[in-house]
């Protein structure tokens, strides 16, 4: 019959239709997402690391006597000794002029000259100031003066551990200056290696980070130097 017919070959090919496949758990896939996470992580921490040290190896333990003399001479303020060395270098005859970077709306010619007054003449005479506010506004404004003056050559003049920052951020604005880094190392940095202490470790670790993050956006938009930034 008709009916029978129809049952038939709905059963026939209810039998031959091929059984779904087993829903595949996803656990393998997670685990294999959290191995790959972990390698990562740890291939960073290592990469980080490794870049610490090397930052430390670049940070200079000791005064770098200087073996030439330079157009002009920029000190970078915020840390101790860099202004009185800054200038002690400009009476030697190590540079044209000088100028003070980031200074605050207290330092001008009559203070320095009042702190330092065997060092008048040479404050009254060739000292500039600028008001900027980080080390990338030291780096730029470092470039409008040197540009301004025709200075092909500069002494850097700023805390040790900040040095390896300073010259990434001025050779960044003046590639085409020769920079002389002149490090300040204060006698306690000397007497008390930077992993004794937990301020100083603290300070060594938070210039890298600084650093890094310099790097970063000077690799991101290598083009935002001198033009991009006036």
């Amino acid at each position: 019959m008709p009916t029978g017919g129809s049952s038939s070959d709905d059963g026939a090919a209810g039998a031959s239709r091929p059984a779904d496949p087993p829903a595949r758990s996803p656990r393998p896939l997670l685990r294999s997402i959290g191995r790959s996470t972990f390698a990562f992580c740890v291939a960073g921490g290592l990469l980080l690391g490794l870049g610490f040290l090397w930052f430390i190896w670049r940070v200079p333990g000791d005064e770098i006597p200087l073996d030439r003399n330079a157009d002009g001479i920029v000190a970078l303020t915020g840390g101790a000794s860099r202004i009185a060395d800054a200038i002690e270098l400009l009476a030697s005859g190590r540079g044209k002029r000088l100028l003070i970077s980031g200074a605050n709306r207290a330092t001008n010619s009559n203070e320095i000259s009042r702190l330092n007054p065997e060092f008048e003449r040479w404050v009254r005479c060739c000292v500039d100031f600028d008001r900027s506010l980080n080390t990338l506004g030291n780096a730029i404004e470092t470039r409008r003066w040197a540009e301004s003056r025709g200075f092909r050559s500069l002494i850097v003049v700023t805390s040790n551990y900040h040095m390896p920052r300073a010259l990434a951020e001025i050779a960044h604005q003046l590639p085409g200056v020769a920079l002389l880094p002149f490090p300040v190392v204060t006698d306690r940095q000397r007497a008390d290696p930077w992993w004794t202490g937990g301020t100083t470790a603290r300070l060594m670790l938070s210039e890298y980070v600084k650093y890094i993050f310099a790097r970063l956006r000077m690799g991101l938009n290598p083009s935002a130097a001198a033009g991009e930034l006036s």
